[in-house]
């Protein structure tokens, strides 16, 4: 029997550049001496957190080839996506949230500072057969003048991730029964009895 079809949508090589003001604020702590963190988002999904490593501006030093999230999409999954818009112009996003500060809350409070939010529109029609990439380089995020604002840097790709599934039946401890599963059908792989009066040495 052939494999379950998967896809692996993966967020990686992040990466945040904030331009240095010639008078900094005195209460504005800037991300070169704090953490800067991101969540990404999709929907259906428990929120990913990740370190967003800061750049110096005048740096040529590209961003680190680190992976930050993984989803891990089944074909209901996939069909689950595809559905929720299904009488809309509206596409699926990848949505991150940029924060500056530590991860964590402080008191009830979250204790990072939201800095900017990015959309990454995804399809991932025929993504179960070959991969492709939504989104490389570098993003512009906050609400500063064009030219100054923060620069946010990811790659977000889909790759096809086949998989063989099993499932136990029956009772296992007593006499398990393995079968392997492909959308509604299930073929038995393993089959074994216990002898309720076995005796091991």
């Amino acid at each position: 029997m052939d494999p379950c079809p998967f896809v692996r949508l993966s967020v990686g090589n992040l990466a945040l550049k904030i331009p240095v003001a010639s008078k900094p604020a005195r209460s504005v702590v800037h991300p070169s001496s704090s953490q800067c963190f991101c969540k990404i988002k999709l929907k259906h999904f428990p929120i990913q957190t990740a370190v967003v490593p800061y750049i110096l501006p005048e740096s040529h030093d590209g961003p680190l080839q680190t992976l930050a999230a993984t989803f891990n999409l089944s074909k209901s999954d996939l069909e689950k996506l595809a559905n929720k818009f299904p009488f809309t112009s509206a596409k699926l996003c990848l949505k991150v949230s940029i924060y500056t500060g530590r991860r964590g809350t402080n008191c009830g409070v979250n204790s990072g500072r939201l800095l900017g939010k990015v959309s990454v529109p995804l399809d991932l029609a025929g993504t179960e057969s070959k991969p492709c990439v939504f989104h490389r380089g570098w993003i512009a995020v906050g609400k500063e003048a064009k030219g100054s604002s923060a620069q946010f840097h990811l790659i977000v790709k889909a790759e096809p991730d086949p998989r063989f599934v099993f499932q136990f039946d029956n009772e296992p401890e007593c006499s398990p029964q393995v079968f392997q599963i492909q959308g509604n059908i299930r073929q038995p792989v393993f089959t074994c009895k216990w002898r309720s009066d076995a005796t091991f040495c």
